[in-house]
C-alpha cells in the first residue's frame, strides 16, 4: 500500500463514528461525581483547585470506562494516585527546564513500555503524562503542589466512592462476555447447518475466559451463573463442529444432515436463550420444540457412530448449560484468580524488561513518544504562543504502539479538537459565563465526553476540546489565547507523532511469516496433545490438550492483529503477499479445526489406549515445529515424517483399529499441505 492511500484510509477510519451501545446512567454517574468535585472545590478552594480536582476526578472516570473486568473502583483509585503523585513531582522540577525535561523523558518512557501490561495500563499512563503536563503549571509554591496533588487524589476517591455506592449492572461487563460467548456458539451451530466446515473465531470464548478471572474480593459476590456456563460453551464448540462435519460420517444430504441440521437449530436457539437469560439476570424460558429436538429417541435411530455420540454429548452440555444459566442468590467458587493491582507489579516489570530488545514494537514506541514528547515541549516552549504542553500533550494522547492507530487519532484529535474549540469559543463569546457557569458547561461536556466515547476517538476528542476550555476558562485563561494555542499546537503535536513513526517504525508486515509460524507451533502442540490424550486417556493429557488450546488461541489472535494493523501499512510484503497470507490462515486455521474434530470424541479416562496414536503425536509435534521454523524462514515446510505415517497407515501396515483417529491424521496431513500450497503462492 502506497503512503497516499494509507494515509487516505486512516484518516478516513480516525473520523468513523461507530453505531455503538451507549451506558448513558454510567456516563451519568461519572459527570455526577465531576460536578461534585468541582462544586466543592470551587467553593471551598477557588477556580485552581477546582481545576486539578477536575483532571483527576475526569481522568478516574475515564479509567473507569476502560475495557477490563477488574473492580471498577481499584481503577479509579490507581488512576487518582498516579495522577496526583506525577504532579506533584512534576512540580517540584518544573522550576527548572532541564530538569522537567529530563522528568518528563522518563515519565512518558514509562509510560510508552508500559503497553507491553496491555492497552489499559498502556492508555491510563498515556492519559496521567498528558494531563500532568497541564496540572504542573496551576499551583504556585510546593505546599499548593502538595494541595493540588491531594485533591486530584480526592477527586479519584470520590468516582471509586461512587461506584461503590451508586452501582449500575453490577457485573454487567462479566455478563456480556459470558452472554456474547454463547451467542457465537449459537451462530456458530447456524453457520454449520449450510457450511459445516465453518470456521469459528475463538476470541468471544478468550474475553469469557479473561472476564471469569476476578479477585478474591469478587469471588465472595459473583453470582453462580457466571462460573460454570463458560466451561461448557469451550466444551461445547468442539461437540457442535463434529456433528456437522461430513468428514466423520454424516453424509452431506439424506435423512442423518437432515437430522444434524435440527440438532444445530435447536442447539442455537438454546445456546441464544441462555446467553439472553445470563446477559440480564433473568430466568431461561426455553421453548419445548426446541428441547424436544435435543430429547427425541429418533436421533439414536438416525445417526449411528460418531455423528450419534456427539449428538447425546451435545443434549447433555446444553442440559447443563441450560442449569447453569439460572440466576439464583448463591454465589459460586471461582477457578481463575486475578492478581491484585499490587501483585501484578512483578508481573508487569517482567513483561516491560521482556520488550527490553531493539525490535519490539513496545521499545520503538517508548522511543518514539520520549522523543516525540521532549522535542514537542521544547519546541513549544520556544514558540511564541505561551502554554506550549499543548504540543506534547496531543502527541502522548495519540501516539500508539501501530501504525494505524497512531495515524487515525493524529487526524481525528486535530479535527475533534478543531471542532471543540470552535464550538466551546462561540458558546463563551455569547454568554460570558462566570466560574460557576463554566464549570456547569465543563460537566455538560465530560457527560457527552463519557456517553460518546466509545463510538470514535474524533467524537470523544469534541468534548475533550470544549471540556479543557471550559475548564481554563473556569480559572481565568484567556479565551483567544486558548484556541490559537490549541489549534496550532495539537496540529503540530500530531504532526510530530506521524512524523517520528514514518522515522523510526516498527512495521508488522515483516512480523507476518513468524506470527504465521507461532500459530502453526501452536496449533500443532494442541494436534499433538490431543492425539496424545487417545494414547494415554488420563487427566495429565486432558490438562495438557487444555493448555495447547488456550496458546493456539493466543497465537491466532496474534497472528490476526498483526495481519490487521499490516493490511493498512505503506509497507510492500516481505515474503508474505496480502493473498498468501489470507490462504495460509484458512488452512492453518483449518488444521485447528481437524484437531478439534478429534477433540470432540475424546476417550474417557481409563480407556484403553489407541495403538498408533503415540506415533502420530510425535509425528505432529515434530513436523509443525520444524514446519513453523521453516515459515520465518520464507521456506516452504514439507511433512515428511507425518506423510510416511500416513501413507503407511493407508497400506494397512500398523494402522489403527480407530477410524476418528485414521481419518483425522489424513485430515491434518491434507491442511498442511494447504499451508505449503499457500506459501509457495
Amino acid at each position: 500500500m502506497s503512503w497516499l492511500r494509507a494515509l487516505k484510509e486512516t484518516a478516513r477510519s480516525g473520523l468513523t463514528v461507530e453505531r455503538r451501545r451507549l451506558e448513558p446512567l454510567i456516563a451519568l454517574r461519572g459527570a455526577f461525581g465531576l460536578a461534585l468535585v468541582i462544586g466543592v472545590s470551587l467553593t471551598l478552594f477557588g477556580a485552581e483547585v477546582a481545576v486539578s480536582s477536575a483532571f483527576g476526578a475526569f481522568q478516574a472516570a475515564i479509567a473507569t470506562f476502560q475495557r477490563s473486568y477488574r473492580p471498577r473502583p481499584t481503577l479509579a483509585l490507581a488512576s487518582g494516585a498516579s495522577l496526583a503523585v506525577s504532579t506533584f513531582i512534576g512540580y517540584l522540577v518544573g522550576w527548572n527546564l532541564f530538569l522537567f525535561m529530563i522528568l518528563l523523558a522518563l515519565w512518558t518512557f514509562l509510560a510508552g513500555m508500559s503497553w507491553a501490561v496491555g492497552p489499559n495500563v498502556g492508555v491510563i499512563a498515556a492519559s496521567n503524562v498528558a494531563i500532568m503536563l497541564i496540572t504542573v503549571t496551576l499551583p504556585g509554591s510546593i505546599a499548593a503542589a502538595a494541595g493540588h496533588a491531594a485533591m486530584i487524589m480526592v477527586g479519584g476517591l470520590v468516582q471509586a466512592a461512587l461506584v461503590v455506592l451508586l452501582p449500575i449492572r453490577r457485573w454487567g461487563a462479566q455478563r456480556d462476555a459470558l452472554a456474547d460467548a454463547l451467542a457465537a456458539e449459537a451462530d456458530y451451530a447456524r453457520r454449520l447447518r449450510h457450511d459445516p466446515t465453518a470456521d469459528f473465531d475463538p476470541l468471544p470464548l478468550m474475553t469469557a475466559r479473561s472476564a471469569a478471572a476476578v479477585t478474591r474480593r469478587q469471588a465472595r459476590s459473583r453470582p453462580s451463573e457466571l462460573s460454570g456456563a463458560r466451561g461448557l460453551a469451550e466444551r461445547i464448540r468442539p461437540v457442535l463442529a463434529s456433528l456437522a462435519d461430513p468428514a466423520l460420517g454424516v453424509p452431506a444430504e439424506g435423512p442423518q444432515r437432515d437430522r444434524a441440521r435440527e440438532l444445530l437449530a435447536a442447539a442455537g436457539e438454546i445456546l441464544d436463550t441462555a446467553a439472553h437469560a445470563i446477559r440480564h439476570g433473568d430466568p431461561v424460558a426455553l421453548r419445548p420444540a426446541a428441547l424436544a429436538v435435543l430429547r427425541t429417541p429418533d436421533t439414536g435411530a438416525i445417526l449411528t457412530g460418531a455423528p450419534r455420540r456427539a449428538a447425546h454429548r451435545l443434549a447433555a452440555l446444553l442440559d447443563d448449560v441450560v442449569e447453569e444459566a439460572e440466576p439464583s442468590g448463591e454465589t459460586a467458587p471461582t477457578a481463575l484468580r486475578r492478581p491484585t493491582l499490587v501483585a501484578l507489579v512483578p508481573v508487569a516489570i517482567r513483561k516491560a524488561q521482556a520488550e527490553l530488545r531493539h525490535e519490539s514494537p513496545v521499545l520503538r514506541h517508548a522511543i518514539r513518544v520520549t522523543t516525540v514528547a521532549t522535542a514537542g515541549y521544547a519546541l513549544g516552549t520556544v514558540l511564541p504562543l505561551g502554554h506550549g504542553y499543548w504540543a506534547p500533550l496531543a502527541s502522548v494522547m495519540v501516539m500508539r504502539p501501530d501504525f494505524s492507530q497512531t495515524f487515525e487519532r493524529s487526524v481525528a484529535r486535530f479535527i475533534g479538537t478543531l471542532v471543540g474549540v470552535a464550538l466551546a469559543t462561540g458558546i463563551v463569546r455569547y454568554t460570558h459565563p462566570g466560574p460557576y457557569l463554566s464549570a456547569l458547561l465543563a460537566v455538560v461536556c465530560a457527560f457527552g465526553m463519557y456517553l460518546l466515547m466509545r463510538t470514535g476517538y474524533a467524537t470523544g476528542q469534541v468534548f475533550i476540546s470544549a471540556y479543557v476550555v471550559f475548564l481554563l476558562g473556569m480559572a481565568g485563561a484567556g479565551l483567544g489565547q486558548t484556541v490559537r494555542e490549541r489549534v496550532l499546537l495539537t496540529l503540530l503535536g500530531g504532526l510530530l507523532a506521524m512524523l517520528a513513526y514514518a522515522v523510526y517504525p516498527a512495521w508488522e508486515t515483516p512480523r507476518l511469516r513468524s506470527r504465521l509460524g507461532d500459530w502453526l507451533k501452536a496449533d500443532g502442540r494442541y494436534a499433538a496433545a490431543v492425539v496424545g490424550h487417545y494414547a494415554q486417556p488420563a487427566e495429565t493429557a486432558l490438562a495438557d490438550v487444555r493448555e495447547t488450546l488456550l496458546s493456539t488461541r493466543a497465537a491466532r489472535i496474534d497472528w490476526q492483529e498483526t495481519l490487521e494493523r499490516a493490511t493498512h501499512e505503506p509497507v510492500r510484503h516481505r515474503g508474505l503477499s496480502h493473498a498468501a497470507a489470507q490462504d495460509a490462515e484458512e488452512a492453518v486455521s483449518q488444521f485447528g479445526r481437524a484437531a478439534m474434530l478429534l477433540e470432540a470424541h475424546l476417550p474417557e479416562r481409563g480407556s484403553p489406549p489407541v495403538e498408533g496414536a503415540a506415533e502420530l503425536a510425535t509425528a505432529l509435534r515434530k513436523v509443525t515445529e520444524r514446519g513453523a521454523k521453516e515459515v520465518r524462514d520464507r521456506k516452504t515446510p514439507r511433512w515428511n515424517e507425518l506423510r510416511t505415517l500416513v501413507g503407511a497407515w493407508e497400506r494397512g501396515e500398523g494402522a489403527p483399529d480407530h477410524f476418528l483417529l485414521r481419518k483425522g491424521a489424513v485430515l491434518l496431513l491434507e491442511k498442511l499441505d494447504e499451508v505449503s500450497e499457500a506459501l509457495e503462492s
